[in-house]
Formats: structure tokens, sequence, C-alpha cells
């Protein structure tokens, strides 16, 4: 059986005002590359998410599109999960 998986995360530090888009692309239980928005291109880990990471941080249109990712996903959706992760402490 084999597992692929796409996962996105905001870390929010400060309201709106630090945030932190990662997504990370799993196969097999093993992180073959990842795009963290600190950093601002995707990191490969393994032979083929460097070759991927390569192919895709050498596009520039796609490279806009993904930094975007932090406006468009995190900040868009901050007021739905602001309830549970503000509120509670």
């Amino acid at each position: 059986v084999f597992q692929h998986m796409f996962r996105s995360e905001c870390y929010f530090t400060n309201g709106t005002e630090k945030v932190r888009f990662v997504n990370r692309y799993i196969y097999n239980r093993m992180q073959d590359m990842m795009f963290d928005s600190d950093v601002g291109h995707f990191l490969g880990f393994t032979p083929a998410g460097e070759r991927w990471a390569r192919d895709w941080n050498s596009d520039p249109e796609w490279m806009q599109y993904v930094r975007a990712a932090v406006d468009r996903h995190c900040r868009h959706n901050y007021r739905l999960a602001d309830p549970f992760s503000v509120e509670r402490r």
C-alpha cells in the first residue's frame, strides 16, 4: 500500500502580524519536499524531492503563486480558526 500525502500548515504569531506557511509533500511516511514561507523556496529531502524542488524553484510564475499562499490560505482563513486558537487560554 502506497501513501501520498500533501499537508499545508499555518503558524500564527501575534495574530496575523507574523504568519508562516509550510507545505509538505510526503510519500510513504517520508517527507520528499517542503515549502516554507520563511525560507521562500522549496527544499528537497530525498533525491526525487531535490529534483522536484529544483524544477519548481526555477519557475518564477509558480513561485509567485506559492509565496502568495500566506495571504490566500493563511491570513484569509485566520478568522475561521480564531475562536479555537485565540480565545482558549
